[in-house]
């Protein structure tokens, strides 16, 4: 069985996110959405919004499991027998920064990591411009699904 695990904080879930989760899905048997928590971190939105988020968008599909998990991503992986990382791109530098972690990963556990690039249509979006936009009480809901715009 392909188990992919897409690991991140998710805060909030992006068009960029969904971008990445729907073009992983045929690549796969399933697909473990694995939402971060970090105690050190802070979050716009708290771990069962987040959650709830990704449940509302993606929990119909029967390929598609939500979990949580604190530490190390390949812990959890390690932890649901994940066969791959899927990580998206959208830019050089998110590559290098990627890169390293992917190598560190497969040099740990021999999990690999598939990149998927971001399409051109959700490059820009990241989940930190979205906060900032939330917070400054702009209007967000162009780069988010549904469930985080009726929420917030």
């Amino acid at each position: 069985m392909k188990r992919f695990v897409f690991p991140g904080s998710f805060d909030p879930i992006t068009l960029g996110h969904q971008d990445i989760i729907l073009r992983a899905l045929p690549l796969c048997d399933e697909l473990i959405i694995a939402v971060g928590e970090n105690s050190e971190k802070k979050y716009l939105f708290s771990l069962e919004e987040r959650m709830k988020f990704i449940s509302k968008t993606h929990g119909e599909n029967p390929k598609i499991k939500i979990e949580s998990f604190e530490g190390l991503t390949i812990n959890f992986c390690k932890k649901v027998n994940a066969t791959a990382l899927v990580r998206g791109l959208r830019n050089p530098a998110d590559f290098e920064f990627e890169k390293s972690i992917a190598q560190m990963n497969r040099r740990l556990s021999g999990i690999e990591t598939l990149f998927l690039l971001t399409a051109a249509d959700y490059s820009y979006i990241s989940s930190s411009i979205v906060r900032e936009i939330i917070r400054h009480d702009g209007d967000f809901s162009s780069l988010v699904p549904e469930a985080v715009r009726i929420e917030k």
